[in-house]
């Protein structure tokens, strides 16, 4: 990691420290440490971290922007913070300024498509939206007539269905019927929705394996203070096997993640195999690795890891919850094989042996 990553990933830190912490926001039923967390997140220029400084943003590197968000996924925070960083750099590839305050993308799925009308207006629904409730605007990938185009969109304009994921976020249901834009940019050439889920799947793998993290740390604490038939329970073989299988899919999950975004950061365009490979390899790997080791740190931490008094579901909920976002593993692993097929069997092992 570069020095200027460390400078940023621990600004970071450092807020979800003093904002953040897992047990106050647990206690907090009303909510009200959001808009202090939100408040300083604005003031040190991170939702808009990836948005150049000519487009109103904070100019940071992609690199930089990544680790934010991995250092995010160990405190499973709950604001749309990634969602904006998204929503922020999607404006950027059509040279939107953005606006302040929360946002997030249309579309979040692969099924889901937007329109863009002769008229200039836009129509679609696309479900499954991360904080929609929540934002202010959105940021907008449509397709037309003229080809793909970016628009941002004032979400008071749409007619949002109020959904609540699995790891307790806003999770909604957006119809846009005839919605005139703020403002509309073509995008640029290659640029599709592919593109879009390949950007948000790695936000969603670096997210999942700082939670993977997260939950191998608390796991391994508690092993250490629980005691059973007169001795702590990380004293116990099987225990020990679990711990090291966590640890096993929060390495595996995290070289995934970060291999990914390096990709993206050193690509000179993200319409080439290498980042399809990269990014869909890394959503289906930190998908599977939150599936296990969730099941994993729950299962150490016995029944009083399923309580909504213990944090331990912040961190499960949410890496299980971010496994739909931007694509499930099966619908990559799907697209992943059909890349493979089309190349041919004689292109296999090149493709995969140049990462």
């Amino acid at each position: 990691m570069a020095e200027s990553e460390n400078i940023v990933a621990e600004t970071a830190e450092k807020i979800f420290a003093d904002l953040a912490d897992a047990q106050t926001i647990n206690h907090d039923k009303q909510g009200a440490w959001k808009a202090p967390l939100w408040q300083a997140l604005t003031e040190a220029g991170l939702p808009l971290s990836w948005v150049p400084d000519d487009l109103g943003g904070s100019g940071a590197s992609l690199a930089e922007g990544f680790s934010v968000l991995n250092v995010a996924g160990r405190h499973a925070i709950a604001v749309p913070l990634a969602e904006t960083m998204l929503a922020g750099w999607l404006l950027t590839q059509g040279k939107i300024n953005s606006p302040e305050g929360e946002m997030t993308v249309l579309p979040a799925s692969p099924k889901d498509r937007v329109t863009l009308n002769a008229d200039g207006s836009l129509s679609g629904r696309a479900r499954g939206v991360p904080f929609a409730k929540d934002a202010k605007h959105f940021a907008v990938l449509a397709v037309g007539n003229g080809g793909v185009s970016i628009a941002l969109v004032d979400a008071a304009k749409c007619r949002i269905e109020s959904g609540i994921g699995l790891g307790g976020d806003h999770n909604d249901t957006v119809t846009l019927d005839k919605v005139q834009p703020v403002t509309t940019r073509p995008a640029p050439k290659g640029f599709d929705q592919t593109t879009l889920m390949l950007m948000g799947g790695v936000v969603r793998s670096l997210q999942i394996a700082g939670a993977l993290e997260a939950m191998l740390d608390i796991s391994v604490r508690y092993s250490n203070e629980r005691v059973a038939f007169e001795k702590k329970i990380s004293k116990f073989q099987a225990v020990q096997h679990n711990l090291a299988r966590l640890a096993g899919e929060n390495a595996a999950a995290l070289a995934a993640a970060t291999s990914a975004a390096d990709t993206i950061v050193n690509a000179t365009s993200l319409d080439t195999d290498a980042v399809f490979l990269e990014a869909a390899s890394a959503k289906i790997r930190c998908s599977e690795a939150a599936e296990k080791g969730s099941g994993i740190a729950h299962q150490v931490h016995g029944a009083i890891g399923f309580t909504i008094e213990h944090i331990l579901h912040r961190y499960s909920l949410r890496a299980l919850a971010w496994r739909d976002d931007f694509g499930s593993e099966s619908y990559w692993a799907v697209e992943l094989g059909k890349l493979v097929a089309n190349r041919g069997a004689d292109e296999l092992w090149p493709l995969v042996a140049s990462r």
